[in-house]
């Protein structure tokens, strides 16, 4: 193996599937039902909308001061439990100047401003407990240096829906530049009305669980999460093989319809893991169940990588996590490739009437196996402003 390979030592993750590794594999495998997503009426007093919530009971934040508290890093401490061994012993070996941080997200702390100006309306005043600086977008990232006691470069990328997953190619390049030796990579976003009443306002949210790239799809399913991985040169279950990114400086929200930015994004990516086309064993696809993007991105995979790659959104089990989705499905790739003797796929759950003005693409049933063992595996996240990012992932 290559001095430049990078490798995924260990995941932490919690979505609207579970609270750890274990749950979120149960529960992202079941062939019987979906699960994760469900409809509630609290969020957004009034609608009652299918999302992706995070039901377990998350850590506590009393050690750290008010500006680092907030339900975005409580997800994220959650997932980073998971991983504080590791990354302890990165720091021990390498030194904490050696340790990164480079993490996604579109909401931070937007959620308690919400309720904090709730409080202002009634009282005029601000409510104890808030601090206007838990909103700020590098908020995560101050977080995790706080909790983990990692003093390297430490940034939040926020490219709405590809932020995530530019974070780990953002954390790769650090890696190959030589300035650290490990980096904690990912991201985390929690559900707030802010985003919710965004995508309602776009005409762009399903009351019923989420219909990828079907004839009947009506729109995206909100969610939450948190996927934090350790990056290192030392050698891991999965290697993050390839990335590419791309901008279709196209339109403010809609993507390039016949998906050139995808496509070349795609070819980024393999070119960087050196596969070609055939060599990818199955997609995580973006596949948010809106019109235009869901158009896109079957023209895009057809294109760039032909319809009979096995493909799966997995977003009617978490909701579209926005910021964290790209961490979060690259979360759901890397339980596909370790520890998956039955070579299971996330499955693609729909009403199974594709529509016809699509290509047709080969997508994973529930049940469903890969023909050999997962080698190499590809995952797309596409954003707002034609923000595109693709990761390859390899298994050892």
């Amino acid at each position: 193996m290559s001095g430049d390979a990078l490798f995924l030592n260990d995941l932490g993750l919690v979505c609207a599937l579970g609270a750890d590794k274990a749950s979120v594999r149960d529960a992202l495998f079941r062939d019987d039902a979906p699960s994760g997503v469900r409809q509630n009426d609290t969020l957004v007093p009034g609608h009652r909308l299918a999302m992706g919530t995070v039901t377990t009971a998350l850590p506590a934040l009393d050690h750290h001061p008010v500006q680092l508290r907030g339900r975005n890093n409580a997800l994220l401490r959650a997932a980073y439990l998971q991983i504080h061994d590791q990354v302890q012993q990165a720091i021990e070996r390498h030194g904490p100047a050696r340790v990164a941080i480079v993490v996604g997200t579109s909401t931070s702390g937007i959620g308690e401003a919400e309720q904090a100006m709730v409080h202002w309306h009634r009282h005029r005043q601000w409510p104890e407990g808030f601090h206007y600086v838990q909103q700020e977008i590098g908020a995560p990232s101050r977080f995790l240096a706080a909790e983990s006691g990692a003093r390297g470069p430490a940034w939040t990328i926020s490219t709405a829906c590809s932020s995530s997953a530019k974070a780990m190619a953002s954390a790769a390049r650090l890696l190959r530049a030589g300035l650290v030796d490990a980096v904690i990579t990912g991201g985390a976003d929690s559900l707030c009305q802010f985003t919710v009443r965004g995508f309602m306002a776009l005409e762009s949210v399903s009351a019923e669980r989420c219909n990828p790239f079907s004839a009947h799809r009506r729109g995206i399913n909100i969610g939450e999460g948190a996927a934090l991985f350790l990056m290192t040169r030392s050698p891991g279950p999965v290697r993050l093989a390839g990335w590419g990114e791309t901008s279709d400086a196209h339109h403010i929200s809609a993507p390039e319809p016949q998906g050139i930015g995808a496509i070349d994004a795609i070819g980024q990516a393999l070119a960087r893991a050196k596969l070609s086309p055939g060599q990818i064993d199955y997609v995580n696809l973006h596949g948010t169940a809106t019109p235009q993007n869901d158009a896109m991105e079957s023209r895009a995979v057809a294109s760039a990588l032909g319809s009979e790659v096995p493909v799966s959104s997995t977003k009617p089990l978490t909701g579209h996590t926005l910021g964290a989705a790209g961490a979060v499905e690259a979360g759901l790739c890397w339980l596909a490739m370790v520890d998956n003797p039955q070579r299971r796929l996330p499955p693609h759950w729909w009403d199974g009437v594709p529509d016809p003005a699509l290509p047709p693409l080969s997508f994973a049933r529930p049940g469903s196996t890969a023909d050999g063992p997962l080698r190499h595996v590809l995952s797309q996240s596409f954003a707002f402003g034609g923000s595109n990012a693709v990761l390859v992932f390899g298994a050892e």
